[in-house]
């Protein structure tokens, strides 16, 4: 680029911070919603924190608010492991047991695809135990060191799980193993039930920071290379059908409204994460527990609308200036 492109792309980066930060003060004092209590332990988080933060391909890092505050990753590991299942068993394979449909219900409904005897899509609760059920390794330890690993390779270091968040899913996550039990029962997922739901709630369990949320997202943005290290963390073919089930079932039974509207492939947590990709840019993310009736932030929904609106970011918008020098 010459000098006059290189100061438009100043001047985005710039104005972009700078409604980034001006969006943080107005919408933080948004007091609707409440953390997430079906996870007795998730009820006990403060419900107040907020930040918001974005990652490029090029390694540009802006960030805002508590983005130094962990929180469990939740849902949003779906989305990772699925990347992982794909890279190591193949498409067919993981299509086999996951299917790609968008349902319209709960994230934790109990409902299968009765016409391919699969799950309906790796981000509900159905898929993602049918994902989670294809990490290779010799038990619960090597599985979990399988993960661990993936995880590194997206943030530099391994992190840790909440033990107590993993333990109160543990002990109250019935309606998963009502899920995964008949799944077992059409052949599904294999004999080893009670071991892939540990693995299931570990990997949910991952303490992140919005900064690590929006690293993974600028790697997946950059065709699953880390503009960190280099690394090839998924093939591009990988990443780009992570990005496609994350645009069209990635927000849970609000993820139509969302692809209308906001246009970013995106993942959610009850955690009150919120993950968003643009491709060939870079990655978004926000925090705040505070959820709406979805199971998706309230603060962290209308970060992503006002910053699709006016900055021209959803997928389809005929003038994408983020994606032109000039």
């Amino acid at each position: 680029m010459g000098d006059a492109d290189d100061q438009v792309a100043e001047d985005r980066r710039l104005w972009f911070r700078e409604t980034v930060r001006r969006l943080h003060d107005d919408i933080r004092g948004v007091a609707e919603g409440a953390p997430a209590d079906y996870i007795p332990e998730l009820a006990n988080v403060e419900p107040d924190r907020f930040a918001i933060a974005a990652e490029t391909i090029e390694g540009d890092h802006f960030s805002v608010g508590d983005c130094g505050h962990r929180f469990t990753i939740q849902s949003i590991s779906k989305l990772l492991l699925y990347g992982l299942a794909l890279e190591t068993h193949g498409r067919d394979h993981v299509l086999e047991r996951v299917g790609v449909a968008p349902t319209g219900d709960s994230f934790n409904a109990i409902t299968l695809d009765e016409h391919g005897n699969r799950a309906p899509n790796p981000m509900v609760n159905a898929g993602a135990i049918a994902v989670t059920d294809l990490v290779e390794g010799d038990g619960l330890h090597e599985r979990v060191a399988t993960v661990r690993r993936m995880y590194e390779q997206y943030l530099g270091h391994q992190p840790e799980p909440d033990r107590a968040v993993w333990e109160s899913e543990q002990a109250t996550g019935h309606r998963n193993r009502a899920i995964a039990y008949l799944m077992l029962s059409r052949g599904i997922i294999a004999d080893r039930v009670e071991e892939t739901l540990d693995l299931y709630f570990a990997q949910c369990s991952v303490l992140v920071t919005t900064d690590d949320l929006a690293a993974i997202g600028a790697t997946i943005a950059n065709h699953g290379v880390n503009p960190r290290t280099g690394e090839q963390v998924v093939r591009p073919d990988v990443a780009r059908d992570m990005l496609t089930v994350a645009l069209t079932c990635g927000m849970y039974d609000y993820a139509g409204e969302w692809a209308f509207t906001v246009g970013i492939p995106a993942k959610s947590g009850v955690g009150g994460g919120i993950l968003g990709i643009i491709p060939d840019v870079g990655g978004m993310a926000t925090f705040s527990p505070r959820l709406d009736s979805h199971g998706n932030s309230i603060r962290g929904v209308r970060v992503f609308e006002e910053l699709s609106d006016r900055f021209a970011l959803h997928l389809f918008d005929p003038d994408r200036p983020w994606t032109r020098t000039s």
